[in-house]
Formats: C-alpha cells, structure tokens, sequence
C-alpha cells in the first residue's frame, strides 16, 4: 500500500505565518516530478510549534492542493494519546489518505505503553496508520515485539517509518512481519541499504528538493534495477548528508528558497537559520547539483 516515495513536506512560513502560496507551489513541484505522495505536519514540518488550528489548515490545504493526485499522509502523533486521537480523526474528516503516527516523545513509556497508544489510535479511526520510531528525537524506540503486537492487533497500522539508523531492525521485522507490511525508511542516505533488507520505499526529506531523483532512485530498486538505484544513491549520498548538517528542517528549508521553490527560509524557534560556515558548505553542495537561482 506505501510503495514508493512520500516526501516529509516543509511548512513554509512569512513573517513567522504559513505561507500557504508557497505551500502549494511545493505541492505541485512535488506532483509534478513523480511522487508517491506527501506527508504534511510530520518532524519537518515543524509541527511541534504548530498550534492545533494551524495543524489541520495545513493538512486542509495538502488535501486541496493534491486533489487526489498523490497520497496524503497527514501527520497526527503526540506525546498525549487524547490529542493524537483527536488529530487522526481531524485528518480523516479532512480527507487525508493515511496518519502517520511518531512515537510518544519526552514521557518516555514502556513497550506496554506504546502498544496501548497506539492500538486507542488505531481503534478510533478507519484511516490506515504508519507507526513512525525514531528514537533520536524520542528517546525511545518502537521495538519490533511492540511493531509485532501492533500487526495483528490492529487491521488498520500497515507500516512503519524506521528512522532509527539501523538496518538490523529492518531485517528483524521483515523476518516476523507479514509482506502486506510496509517499511519505508526514515532516512535519505539509509533508503538504499532499507530496501536492500526489505523496505518498500522512503519518507524522505530530500525529495522536497529533489523529488524526480529519489523517486527513481526508489522505482529502480523496487524493480530490480540495483546499478540504477546505486547510482543515484552515491550521486546524491553528499546532499542526503548535507541536509542534516543542522537540525532538520533548517537545511532543507534554506535549500529550497535558495532554489526557488519556496519564497522564504524562515523556521520557528527554538530553531534558527543556519551558521554561516554550514550555509557555505550547503550552499556549496547545491551549486555541485545546479540547485541554487538565488
């Protein structure tokens, strides 16, 4: 059901306000260029210091602007199981495709905890689910007995995004999950080396700049087409790198404006632009890739 490439959009912001024009041109670039689908209000959305208003306007708008050309999985996770609930069936009303779900950060549960929250989640919406782990932000992992439980629990959690850094776990799951579930990888310079070991795709970060190349980079694994996808991963393997010099998604953002594709860098605090050391590198590694118009 997730194969392919869904790019973790970027809420681009004016004057610390959503630029929604920006928003949808960003959206159609990505439609334009191949993708599988978007990912609104995820981590590089910067949802964290999005109000709940703004959370479901940008879903809004990612529902409108696609139009049923891509998929939308709207990000809906909380460390608050009441407030990921009321999330996931605002994004369901909405007309979003699927909810992707990141582990509770901060609090900090137990295996027990996680299964229980997420299974309240699932069982309070028809939408389809992707569990995200990502233990450096959350200081914890979803472990693959709780993935496991999950499954067969809950006809409606069919994928995981694996952003934990290691292909070992993909292998785990892949050994006690059934093939209907999909592991897509969390990391740009990991998507190759996931799929190699069973993953069926990526929810990237550089596809918001890039997003014909890591489609087929993604299409040529998936169809056996190993020289291909190897190519276009060592091709690109600096800028997947460069990307996270800094917090994510201050690079990818200041990326983008320097390429034209969103009016302006800006992100919230507690993020900040970039030093200038890290621009000069960045700006450096866009002009290798004839990325950057201003």
């Amino acid at each position: 059901m997730f194969r392919g490439t869904f790019t973790a959009l970027v809420t681009p912001f004016d004057n610390d306000r959503i630029d929604e024009a920006s928003f949808g041109r960003l959206i159609e670039f990505q439609i334009e260029n191949g993708i599988t689908g978007i990912v609104p209000v995820g981590t590089t959305g910067e949802s964290p210091t999005l109000d709940h208003a703004e959370h479901t306007r940008v879903i809004e708008l990612a529902v409108q602007s696609a139009k049923g050309r891509c998929k939308v999985i709207a990000g809906t996770g909380s460390n608050s199981t009441s407030e990921a609930i009321t999330l996931t069936q605002d994004a369901e009303k909405l007309g979003a495709d699927a909810a992707l779900l990141v582990a509770p950060y901060y609090n900090k549960p137990t295996q027990e905890g996680l299964f229980r929250h997420f299974k309240a989640i699932a069982d309070s919406t028809g939408l389809p689910i992707i569990l995200y782990s990502i233990p450096g932000r959350c200081g914890i992992e979803i472990a693959v007995e709780t993935v496991e439980r999950l499954c067969e629990a809950c006809q409606n959690i069919l994928a995981i995004k694996e952003a934990g850094g290691s292909v070992e776990r993909v292998s785990q799951m892949r050994s006690v999950l059934p093939d209907s579930f999909d592991v897509l990888s969390g990391d740009d310079s990991l998507t190759l080396p996931f799929m190699a070991a069973g993953a069926v795709g990526v929810i990237s970060v550089a596809s918001n700049l890039i997003p014909r190349e890591v489609a087929q980079m993604v299409w040529a694994s998936l169809e056996g087409d190993g020289v291909a996808a190897r190519n276009l991963h060592f091709k690109f393997y600096s800028l997947f790198k460069d990307l996270f010099i800094e917090p994510n998604p201050v690079p990818v953002k200041t990326a983008l404006a320097w390429a034209g594709i969103i009016a302006k860098p800006g992100v919230r605090l507690p993020l900040c632009e970039m030093s200038e050391m890290n621009a000069k590198k960045l700006r450096a590694t866009l002009g290798n890739f004839n990325l950057i118009r201003s």
